[in-house]
């Protein structure tokens, strides 16, 4: 085995995050690292790269005891992570990310940019990115940063690689491109630990699974022995069913008569939202269907007034919102939720109550004084509605992971009474159980009336949870169809161009 763990623990004050967890990872194998968010998965993976110190338990390599007091010790014995939220200098050029504390010098004091940018090509050339070198990162789309990120690591020379939710940014090219790379490390002999919400990569990728749930490891089986229903039930702790399957949407009724809870014509932003026009009934959910680079963000945030559409008009339950401001969206009641949980959602030095509470400060104030009851009770009713798990309301919203984090974002949202839901890809990073706890509550939320344009880097998740779906092209509306019943392919069809494979009278 090249890396192993026996008996490890971990608790942060009254909280176990780890409870006895045995690990391992043979030289040359893919091992799935599959559970609900707090199951444990992330505490492991800041044991095992130095950011943490176990408990108890012990760590070894290459069969001889191994303690990283940091990631810079881990790396140095060949153990990386790449995580989902990128963790690069955005400022920077490709080449300054790719080798930054490790660049090429001459005379020993000058770093020596021509052979490191020589180097980036060879680097980038080796994994298929046709990436220019002296781009600054930030230039790039999230998928690129995300395999230029990929790409850093395995060029330190590790032989054991964690990969966390390392295609939740992708495009399906850019996955094909990552399968591509793993297969190459595995075929290196390099020890790959996976992990994921997405069954299908696992399912594809992972020569075995481990299951973890609630701090203990609770299955540890080859991929081809471990059925999907039985690995969900040793994820959720219960029988799989209909509790993981988004159930189909009630219809809508009786709504036509009633201006729409949005409506959008014409709208124009750069060359990123080129023609969008679109229309979401009250208690209707509306999914925004598109390939990556598609301008679905980009839509979202010109509606929203977060980028200032250049043409076009956004309204309202009927009446106008002239030069949309986010300010004017939310008190107009259009709320927005962003696919970019670390750049543009947590407060990370907040609270839990500070990041649910801070677009409706105002209205839990008095004389510009918080009143902390009020502040206390939306917050009590949000994590208890949401399934937040968090140990209490002043913990740091860093302690609490992705998932949970992605809940309190969502639990923002609502507390400001929105009449209108814009959710860009809500379920990001988040596992089955999760999921379909935001589906739940998305569901909710139409059956109340209100109305909800939605999106998802999961084509299936987007067709299940919508009434109706508006496909995106190139900042274009390219189609429309029924999403009830309807099947992916079909989706699939018309999101390629081809939509005479979709049913009769379904797409235009």
């Amino acid at each position: 085995m090249l890396l192993e763990t026996r008996g490890l623990t971990k608790s942060f004050g009254a909280v176990r995050a780890l409870r006895g967890v045995d690990f391992t990872l043979a030289a040359g194998e893919v091992h799935g690292l599959m559970g609900e968010n707090g199951a444990g998965k992330s505490t492991l993976i800041k044991l095992l790269t130095g950011l943490n110190q176990p408990d108890g338990g012990e760590m070894l390599l290459d069969g001889r005891p191994a303690s990283f007091n940091s990631p810079r010790d881990a790396q140095s014995a060949g153990v990386a992570a790449v995580y989902q939220e990128i963790n690069l200098i955005p400022e920077r050029s490709v080449a300054d990310n790719l080798f930054l504390g490790r660049e090429p010098r001459r005379f020993g004091l000058l770093v020596d940019r021509p052979r490191m940018l020589d180097q980036a090509r060879d680097l980038l050339n080796r994994y298929r990115l046709e990436v220019d070198p002296r781009r600054i990162l930030r230039t790039l789309g999230l998928g690129l940063q995300q395999l230029v990120s990929i790409a850093r690591v395995v060029s330190l020379g590790a032989r054991a690689v964690i990969l966390d939710e390392p295609t939740s940014a992708l495009s399906a090219a850019e996955v094909e491109l990552l399968y591509g790379v793993v297969d190459r490390l595995r075929a290196d002999g390099i020890g790959l630990i996976y992990v994921s919400h997405r069954l299908s990569e696992c399912y594809r990728l992972c020569d075995r699974l481990t299951v973890l749930r609630d701090g203990t490891r609770v299955v540890t089986a080859p991929t081809a022995e471990l059925p999907r229903n039985r690995l969900v039930a040793a994820m959720l702790g219960r029988e799989p069913g209909e509790a993981h399957r988004p159930a189909p949407p009630a219809s809508v009724a009786g709504t036509a008569d009633r201006p729409p809870a949005l409506a959008v014509e014409g709208l124009r932003w750069r060359n990123r939202v080129r023609d969008v026009s679109l229309r979401v009934g009250r208690g209707e959910i509306v999914g925004l269907a598109g390939l990556l680079g598609s301008g679905r963000t980009e839509t979202f945030k010109a509606i929203y007034g977060a980028e200032a559409p250049e043409a076009g008009t956004v309204a309202i339950a009927g009446r106008p919102l002239r030069h949309p401001r986010p300010s004017d969206s939310i008190r107009r009641g259009l709320a927005f939720l962003s696919e970019d949980r670390r750049a543009e959602g947590v407060f990370s030095q907040l609270s839990v109550a500070e990041n649910l509470t801070a677009a409706v400060l105002p209205r839990i104030s008095r004389w510009g004084v918080i009143s902390r009851r009020r502040r206390d009770e939306m917050v009590q009713r949000f994590v208890r509605e949401l399934g937040v798990k968090t140990v209490g309301p002043d913990a740091p919203i860093t302690s609490l992971s992705g998932g949970n984090q992605q809940k309190v974002l969502i639990a923002r949202a609502l507390c400001t009474e929105p009449t209108t839901v814009m959710l860009d890809d809500p379920t990001r990073g988040i596992d089955v159980g999760a999921k379909a706890e935001v589906h739940r509550v998305v569901r909710g939320l139409a059956e109340n009336g209100l109305g909800v344009l939605v999106t998802s880097s999961e084509l299936e998740e987007v067709v299940e949870l919508s009434h109706r779906l508006v496909v995106l092209d190139e900042g274009r509306v390219s189609g429309e169809m029924s999403a009830e019943g309807q099947n992916p392919d079909a989706v699939l069809a018309l999101l390629s161009g081809d939509p005479g494979t979709a049913e009769p009278g379904t797409a235009r």
